[in-house]
């Protein structure tokens, strides 16, 4: 996923400054010495169409399976579930 992003930023900035951009590549960026990754959670709360609407729209734009969600969760409020999705960034 994130080598899709970067070649998707690169080619967005291929299409910003022109070919000859005289920009260096990834691989002339010195590596972090010690990259750790950390777990960021993201909610859904609403109706159960509104969070399954959602959770496909992420799907087709290629940010996170359906499967990687949690189930549809009650909660406390009628009529209203939440979903959770983790998932492990990368850290510089």
């Amino acid at each position: 996923m994130i080598a899709y992003l970067l070649q998707f930023a690169q080619s967005k900035l291929v299409q910003f400054l022109g070919a000859n951009t005289n920009c260096p590549s990834r691989q002339q960026f010195a590596p972090q010495p010690f990259p750790h990754r950390e777990p960021i959670k993201h909610l859904l709360i609403g109706s159960p169409k509104a969070v399954t609407s959602t959770i496909h729209h992420l799907h087709l734009l290629g940010y996170a399976n359906v499967a990687d969600w949690s189930p549809l969760l009650p909660t406390d409020n009628p009529d209203e579930v939440m979903s959770i999705l983790t998932r492990q960034i990368l850290m510089q």
